[in-house]
């Protein structure tokens, strides 16, 4: 008797966001207070620690696509500090703290975690036989975070604004996303917290879109939501 032939299944894909979606940032501002008096004896306040980390994410944010390779990501972090020290209640002791040794203590204040339903979706998504890649809007330090959190070693790819160029939503970033698996866009979902990067930018490459809502806010009508990645669903 022949044996019957039986045809693989057509490839498929999971393109995922990172911040919000599968590592979140630690409170860096009680952080920063500690690091800055153990390393510096500089002494502020949370308030102040927070009002400064904000003024340093509000320009990393419009900044990130600077962090494209070893050098300029190391240039980059170092505006970076200086714009938190800007921030910092002026005294003696910030003002004689180096350049590098405040970006150290910037880059010990940030410290990511992985949710714990990351790694379990990754593991899921593969035994279905689905390519992981991240698709986020980061500087080229992003794989080394996700190496970090453990999450590297499930993923195919990883791709980032600041390799790419232009960052979500923009067509590029899914498009390259897209290559590295080696899937059609009707092969692939995306999984993001973001309304407009996320759901809007994949939904306009023709990839189908997930939005996580990890606080429950965000439900918007005729968007595909879950509140975490466990209730991810294959099929």
């Amino acid at each position: 008797m022949a044996r019957r032939r039986t045809t693989p299944s057509p490839r498929r894909a999971l393109l995922i966001d990172a911040l919000g979606t599968l590592v979140s940032l630690s409170a860096p501002a009680p952080a920063l207070v500690g690091e800055l008096e153990r390393r510096h004896g500089v002494e502020v306040t949370l308030a102040e620690a927070g009002r400064a980390l904000a003024a340093e994410i509000a320009y990393y944010r419009a900044h990130m696509g600077e962090g494209r390779d070893a050098e300029s990501l190391a240039a980059l972090r170092g505006r970076c500090a200086e714009a938190l020290r800007a921030a910092l209640p002026p005294s003696a002791g910030l003002a004689a703290v180096g350049a590098q040794a405040l970006t150290d203590t910037l880059l010990l204040s940030l410290r990511f975690e992985a949710y714990a339903d990351a790694r379990p979706a990754l593991l899921r998504a593969r035994a279905h036989g689905a390519r992981v890649v991240v698709v986020s809007n980061w500087d080229v330090s992003l794989l080394e975070v996700l190496e970090r959190v453990g999450l590297g070693p499930l993923l195919d790819g990883v791709v980032t604004s600041a390799a790419v160029g232009p960052a979500k939503p923009a067509a590029a970033m899914f498009a390259h996303a897209l290559a590295l698996a080696g899937v059609p866009a009707e092969r692939a979902r995306h999984v993001g917290d973001n309304l407009d990067e996320d759901v809007g930018g994949a939904r306009a490459c023709g990839i189908h879109a997930v939005l996580i809502a990890r606080d429950g806010a965000q439900r918007p009508p005729g968007v595909t939501v879950i509140g975490g990645l466990d209730e991810l669903a294959w099929t």
